[in-house]
């Protein structure tokens, strides 16, 4: 039985935009490009970043390959471990976890560009890919001639390649994938099972829609699109949540956020907070908004399943959970989003105490976000919540919107990362439970008898029942 494989392009697909500048950068190091900058170079590669190549641009690709008559070849390969070290920073962030992803499926991954063999191989082999297609240059006694050797890798000769290199390895395109950002990809994008318009250039974004062909952005989790092929949807919210802007935006809350700093800059950490309110993740999200970072949720699965609400759920990135399974699915996507560089929220109570439980200052948790950060070995920074619940109280099925007289005031506070031993779950979240009850005022520490306004609502659809009375989340 024939096997599947995942073929990949480079520019604006693996790569966050053109390898062209790294690759000149490497060869100019290498002594076989002179050190001055082509006339118009940059501009061409400004204009390939933003939408894509053109045939124009490839016909010069193609004629191109006559400069490198005399080249040697030793030379070339140098100039292309350098520039695989250069370009494996601008490798997009969500290509590891699906290259992986692919392997443990059982597919072969396949590099399927227009550039130069000597000049892509080592990023290939820096990212664990198994198989090359690309252009090469025809070398004759160690130099090159400055001719093509077999196919110039483009268009229909991309198709040919792969399906030459398809019927040599047993490979069925029909079962495989294939993802580009180029419309001059489409003959393989519709010869293979599951073809993917990765960050389309126009073209291409038109006809997926046509062909009811996927698309996604490697620099964000399946499933959130990008406003104009560049903002997803959380940084198009960035400057409405942020600052003065956000007394405008939401004029029924007041949000104090301390502590942004604390959230790194960039890569990965999980990010957990106590749970009060609906209301929780949005609180969250004006500090990660702060920070500058999108944030993925891990939500239950009822917010996922509702109409709409799910939609916008998945649109933000966020982790579909379903308790009461057992399953370690989510953990591992979590983990595929921290290996991606993202930040990851979880709420370890798992959801907003009932009735007396709301009340007491001891936090009891989860042990997901702990056995996350042992999965991954990322930061875990907590955030504490006050204030939440008078914005959309657990009684009430929508938030309080008409308070814009006099808002009530909900406090984010973002700590320092946890020390974990990362060896001792029910300890690690012991650890991190005080920590989020450390960042929040004295009151919320302090033992007293809730009335019973307050028991309805802290209680669903604010009817006091015996059984929520003493009911709490963070039971293992």
């Amino acid at each position: 039985m024939a096997s599947a494989a995942a073929f990949f392009d480079l520019d604006r697909t693996l790569l966050k935009g053109a390898s062209g500048p790294a690759i000149s950068r490497a060869l100019q190091a290498a002594g076989l490009l002179p050190e001055r900058t082509l006339p118009g170079q940059d501009l061409l590669f400004g204009l390939f970043n933003l939408v894509g190549e053109n045939r124009p641009s490839m016909v010069l690709t193609r004629q191109s390959a006559r400069m490198t008559a005399g080249w040697d070849i030793e030379a070339l390969r140098r100039a292309g471990v350098q520039a695989g070290a250069t370009l494996e920073d601008e490798v997009q962030p969500w290509v590891r976890p699906l290259v992986e992803e692919h392997h443990a499926e059982g597919r072969q991954v396949v590099l399927a560009t227009t550039s130069p063999y000597e000049l892509v191989k080592p990023l290939a082999d820096r990212l664990g890919i198994d198989h090359v297609l690309a252009t090469r240059y025809e070398v004759v006694d160690g130099r090159c001639t400055g001719q093509i050797d077999g196919r110039f890798v483009w268009g229909k000769e991309k198709l040919a390649e792969a399906r030459e290199w398809a019927a040599a390895n047993d490979v069925a395109l029909g079962e495989s994938w294939a993802y580009t950002d180029s419309y001059y990809d489409a003959p393989l994008l519709a010869a293979v099972g599951h073809p993917v318009a990765v960050n389309p250039d126009p073209r291409l974004a038109a006809l997926a829609v046509v062909r009811r062909w996927p698309t996604r952005h490697l620099d964000a989790p399946e499933g959130v699109p990008k406003l104009a092929n560049a903002v997803e949807p959380q940084q198009a919210l960035f400057p409405f949540v942020r600052g003065a802007m956000r007394k405008l935006a939401l004029p029924w809350v007041r949000i104090d956020v301390t502590g942004v700093a604390n959230l790194p800059a960039e890569g990965p950490a999980i990010v957990v907070a106590n749970h009060r309110s609906y209301f929780d993740p949005l609180a969250v999200g004006t500090a990660t908004a702060e920070a500058g970072r999108p944030v993925r949720f891990l939500g239950k699965k009822e917010v996922f399943d509702a109409p709409v609400v799910g939609d916008l759920a998945k649109a933000m990135g966020g982790i579909r959970v379903e308790r009461g399974t057992g399953s370690d699915e989510p953990l591992k996507e979590a983990a595929a989003a921290i290996a991606a560089g993202e930040l990851v929220a979880i709420m370890p109570q798992g959801t907003i105490p009932r009735g007396r439980a709301f009340f007491d200052p001891v936090l009891k948790g989860r042990w997901g976000a702990a056995r996350l950060a042992a999965m991954t070995r990322a930061p875990v920074v907590p955030i504490g919540l006050w204030g939440t619940e008078q914005v959309w109280p657990r009684s009430a099925k929508v938030p309080n919107l008409t308070n814009v007289v006099s808002p009530p005031t909900v406090t984010v506070a973002v700590g320092p990362p946890v020390q974990l031993g990362l060896d001792d779950p029910e300890a690690d979240t012991e650890a991190i439970m005080a920590a989020i009850a450390d960042l929040l005022p004295p009151e919320a520490r302090a033992h007293r008898e809730p009335t019973e306004a307050e028991l309805a609502a802290a209680s669903p659809g604010g009817r006091i029942r015996d059984e929520d009375l003493d009911r709490r989340p963070g039971t293992d």
